[in-house]
């Protein structure tokens, strides 16, 4: 399938979910129910939807090739599959078994017992294929180990004589001869039998007609049985209930081979779009920080220098007219002090007095 028919299937996957989060939260629902019947019966209706869910996201999981939807997409089936266990959870507490029936529901639902089958998700042995195949090295090497092992005592226990071993070769050619005269002479006795039944009941008077009719009924029902199974075949590939193909299941262009083989390319396609996705990752970086890293160390300096200016500014205008603090020193957001008081008087600007003969002529 295309790429497009994962995404619509996707789509529907969401808008089920909304729709079962909105079921939830309503204030129907929120009530407590006491009866466990009634109560049984509504949670095995959501577990039944979000197991539909479940497989729908599962076959999109197994099958889009885009690396970013797949990160969202895992999220998405990782949270549809808790809630499916707090469901399970639920419906046990309920009936106090770990098997339930969910007769009505189905047949209300029109669904079949294959519709609400939980699969395993498939990307549990991708992820881990290769600490199975370890896993598969180290119970192989383990059991040919021991069978070894058990295969050496049995040969160190059952050794035998040349004469022990030609008796029983002896005994067992006798007893295959025996067999076949048996069956000889079985057959033998059958055939005998017929022969008498034959000579008991004397030669053949069917008449030539009816023997003919007979062969006729025999072979038009067999060519109509055919006829009927054409037809039939011919009738559900109308329908859509068959695929028109005229090739065997097992041949290498059928559509079951093509679709089996598709399937393996997109997973190929998806193990290299995630390879490249991560160096990508790490490309991408760098080659951000080469193109735009001066440029943004640029900016960040000037902040700085701006920032440092407009604070000196601000803290030279406090020093000049120390009357909005307390005591004439500057804090910071922390009210820790940037310029105390003693080193800011050095500092200050020392207005003269004018002398006394400038005085007399002011005067």
């Amino acid at each position: 399938m295309s790429h497009s028919t994962y995404n619509t299937q996707w789509n529907e996957a969401q808008s089920q979910i909304r729709e079962l989060l909105e079921y939830e939260k309503a204030p129907e629902t929120q009530k407590p129910e006491t009866d466990r019947v009634s109560a049984f019966q509504t949670v095995a209706v959501l577990y039944i939807k979000y197991t539909q869910v479940l497989r729908k996201l599962e076959e999109c999981y197994y099958q889009i090739v885009h690396p970013q939807k797949r990160i969202v997409l895992r999220h998405v089936l990782d949270g549809t599959m808790g809630r499916i266990l707090e469901l399970k959870n639920e419906m046990v507490n309920l009936e106090f078994s770990e098997y339930h029936f969910f007769d009505d529901v189905l047949s209300d639902m029109k669904l079949t017992p294959s519709d609400i089958e939980i699969p395993v998700p498939r990307y549990f042995t991708q992820e881990n294929e290769k600490d199975i195949k370890d896993r598969m090295k180290l119970m192989a090497e383990t059991l040919a180990k021991y069978r070894l092992d058990d295969t050496g005592d049995k040969k160190e226990n059952t050794k035998m004589s040349l004469e022990e071993a030609i008796r029983i070769i002896q005994v067992h050619e006798r007893a295959r001869q025996g067999c076949l005269r048996a069956k000889f002479m079985r057959e033998i006795r059958a055939q005998e039998e017929r022969e008498k039944m034959l000579s008991m009941q004397g030669a053949s008077t069917m008449d030539p007609d009816v023997a003919s009719t007979i062969i006729q009924k025999v072979w038009k029902g067999y060519s109509q049985r055919n006829k009927t199974l054409k037809l039939r075949e011919k009738e559900l590939i109308f329908i859509g209930m068959q695929a028109s193909s005229d090739l065997p299941s097992n041949h290498k262009d059928s559509p079951t081979n093509k679709l089996a083989r598709r399937e393996e390319e997109r997973v190929m396609i998806q193990s290299q779009h995630e390879r490249e996705y991560h160096d990508a990752l790490v490309s991408i970086k760098e080659k951000i920080r080469e193109a735009e890293g001066p440029d943004i160390k640029e900016n960040m300096q000037d902040q700085i220098r701006q920032w440092f200016i407009e604070t000196r500014q601000s803290l030279q205008s406090n020093v000049l007219d120390p009357s909005g603090l307390d005591d004439g020193t500057a804090l910071d957001a922390r009210g820790t002090p940037l310029v105390s008081s003693q080193s800011i008087l050095p500092t200050m600007r020392v207005v003269p007095q004018p002398s006394l003969r400038q005085r007399r002529v002011w005067s």
